[in-house]
């Protein structure tokens, strides 16, 4: 009896194996890993905008939030079906090295330089980034920098070379690199009280602020453009086409940019809409 009892509840079990690896590809959930910033997980964005495209198409987006550098490379080892970041010259040069196609813009925000109140550097209301930064380096005023290959830490180097300093000879003394996102990095400048270069967005959404407050903004060279793609699947057969394409379909859409334009921090909207423009 007890054998023929093993033997039948074998049976069923064979046969409920059976019957769920015969369930059609329909009816797994659907889902895309989005190699992203962490300005924008760290923002709230899209904790904001995800679930009105998960609600209106069932796919399910898993964000891997790094500096834009890190995340393009995620998308060179197709560890990721969707690139969206913020870095122009990066960005374009993914694409023409094969590696992402069908590039659009999606929305920007801009860069502010954040310092302390007692702006020892002196910089305070001007509009200029480099003067800011120029003098920032002549005073070697602690200055935070994420240090991580990120859009934000690109930008930052490349203002400082048109300031004509070099931060790098400050490295451990006035200059620290912190090798981390945007909020951690912004921690670390408010417990020092820094400057540190940031993305609009994450500040406003940023709490443990100290002593810190905006003290340049305005400068046209402090425009910060996002970009999405998809990774290209003659690289990495594995991506997943229709459901990256959905995702980036949706979020260039009315309704995709809408979700952007209406999330606020404290009223202030964090993002504005770029697709058509």
């Amino acid at each position: 009896m007890a054998t023929h009892r093993r033997r039948l509840i074998g049976t069923v079990f064979a046969a409920a194996l059976a019957a769920l690896a015969s369930l059609p590809a329909a009816a797994q959930p659907k889902s895309i890993v989005v190699a992203s910033t962490t300005s924008t997980e760290q923002s709230g964005l899209f904790g904001h905008i995800l679930p009105t495209f998960t609600k209106k198409t069932g796919i399910q987006v898993k964000v891997v939030a790094l500096g834009t550098g890190q995340a393009l490379d995620v998308g060179r080892r197709g560890d990721a079906d969707v690139v969206f970041v913020h870095d122009r010259v990066a960005e374009d040069k993914f694409v023409a090295d094969g590696w992402g196609i069908g590039r659009r813009d999606v929305m920007y925000n801009d860069f502010v330089l954040i310092g302390p109140k007692a702006d020892p550097a002196k910089v305070a209301g001007t509009k200029d980034v480099a003067a800011a930064l120029k003098r920032i380096a002549e005073a070697k005023a602690p200055f935070v920098s994420r240090g991580d290959k990120s859009g934000t830490h690109a930008a930052e180097l490349r203002y400082f070379k048109l300031a004509g300093a070099d931060p790098l000879q400050g490295k451990g003394s006035w200059y620290r690199e912190t090798g981390s996102g945007m909020g951690p990095a912004l921690n670390t400048a408010s417990s020092m009280n820094a400057y540190i270069l940031a993305d609009r967005g994450t500040w406003l959404a940023f709490k443990n602020r100290g002593e810190l407050g905006i003290v340049v903004e305005g400068d046209k060279r402090l425009f910060n453009p996002y970009g999405v793609m998809l990774v290209n699947p003659a690289r990495h057969p594995h991506v997943k086409v229709s459901e990256g394409s959905a995702f980036i379909e949706w979020i260039v859409s009315k309704e995709g940019q809408d979700a952007i334009a209406s999330y606020k921090v404290g009223g202030e909207q964090l993002f504005f809409a770029d697709a058509h423009n």
